[in-house]
């Protein structure tokens, strides 16, 4: 809310002063309302450890327009998203063993891989602040809970033949997140918002009737990522530390999951080789380095740019899935996909103009502010 208008405002020339700030309102208003039309979380678990797509207000400024800056940003995420995406490749390569024995290992290596990533960026305090505060603990322990649901989803799809629909589930998590924004935190949505709702469900009719059976999987992951992001808007530590906490919380109980499970034929522990025990360790790096990428890049590229670049990562497992390890795309699944790309393209048009919109009309502002009393 702006302040007062002060004396010199108060003049004839004090109509002039409201008008402008009626229009500086509506501004802020707009800009309010992009809030849920993408994903634009500075987190996105695994082929999504970072946003994304969360229900996020926006009330930082937006990131540096300086366009060296950007172009570096860019590349730098643009790298993020594409390991994020290529994760995939990797799982595939540990497809032998359990799922849940996989999570397992990844919560345990991550968390070995963050204590050095804290202790290099000197955030002790922070996080042991955080732990202290049993309020930021509690949601500290949800956001886990939902990042163990959402990565053992993923990799248990991935290791099942289902990269195809974590795809979906990836395209898929914008759209929950928008619907998030409306359902829990009241958010009006925009005409572009309502028809991608609609094009989205009919994207799930189609391919429930093409499977047998809904695309659960897709559900599960759009569904924990989306409240993952809205209990991480509630976390006060950045992307980094606010990972950190979360693999802290689950690495007791992923070493007492592998201790249960050492002792079974297949296990990692009895059953691995050389190269399959480089990948399973390597699983905390794997986590850590695009999640350090992405942070770095969040810094400097346009809010309203990051955005589209989420769905890179989609786009990669949908081309690994139907090119690389043949998953069946009949037409009727891929009509399915292609409602959920209309809604897509719809809230990010919708998304563009208003961000434009916005630009357009804050411009005038910010030239009248610079004015003399005399003009």
């Amino acid at each position: 809310m702006l302040p007062p208008l002060t004396a010199s405002e108060a003049t004839p020339r004090s109509a002039t002063a409201i008008a402008r700030r009626a229009a500086t309102n509506r501004a802020h208003a707009e800009a309010g309302s992009l809030d849920t039309s993408i994903n634009m979380s500075r987190t996105y678990p695994d082929a999504a450890v970072v946003g994304s797509a969360t229900v996020t207000r926006q009330t930082s400024p937006e990131p540096s327009a300086d366009p060296a800056a950007v172009a570096r940003g860019v590349r730098v995420g643009l790298a993020a998203y594409a390991l994020w995406g290529l994760l995939t490749i990797y799982w595939k390569q540990l497809s032998g063993f359990d799922a849940l024995e996989l999570i397992g290992w990844r919560m345990t290596s991550a968390g070995v891989v963050m204590i050095g990533v804290v202790t290099a960026r000197r955030t002790w305090p922070k996080l042991i602040g955080a732990f202290r505060d049993r309020s930021t603990l509690l949601r500290l322990v949800v956001a886990a809970v939902l990042l163990t649901g959402n990565w053992g989803s993923y990799v248990w799809a991935v290791v099942n033949d289902r990269v195809i629909e974590t795809a979906l589930g990836y395209f898929i998590a914008p759209l929950a997140t928008m619907a998030i924004g409306v359902i829990v935190l009241r958010e009006q949505p925009t005409t572009a918002q309502r028809a991608a709702f609609g094009l989205a469900s009919v994207a799930v009719v189609i391919l429930t009737i093409s499977n047998g059976r809904p695309p659960w999987i897709a559900i599960v992951l759009a569904t924990t990522w989306s409240l993952y992001g809205l209990t991480k808007r509630r976390i006060p530590l950045d992307a980094v530390d606010s990972l950190a906490g979360e693999t802290f919380v689950l690495m007791i109980p992923a070493a007492v999951l592998l201790l249960a499970v050492s002792g079974r034929t297949g296990s990692v522990i009895s059953a691995a080789d050389g190269a399959e025990w480089v990948f399973v360790v390597g699983t905390g790096a794997i986590t850590a380095v695009p999640l350090m990428l992405f942070a770095s890049a969040a810094k400097s590229i346009p809010f309203t740019l990051l955005g589209p670049l989420n769905l890179i990562v989609p786009v990669i497992n949908f081309g690994l899935g139907w090119l690389l390890y043949d998953e069946p795309m009949p037409i009727d699944r891929v009509v399915g996909f292609a409602f959920v790309w209309a809604a897509l393209f719809a809230v990010i048009v919708d998304r563009f103009r208003a961000a434009h919109r916005s630009s357009e009309q804050t411009k005038p502002i910010l030239l009248a502010s610079t004015e003399s009393p005399a003009d």
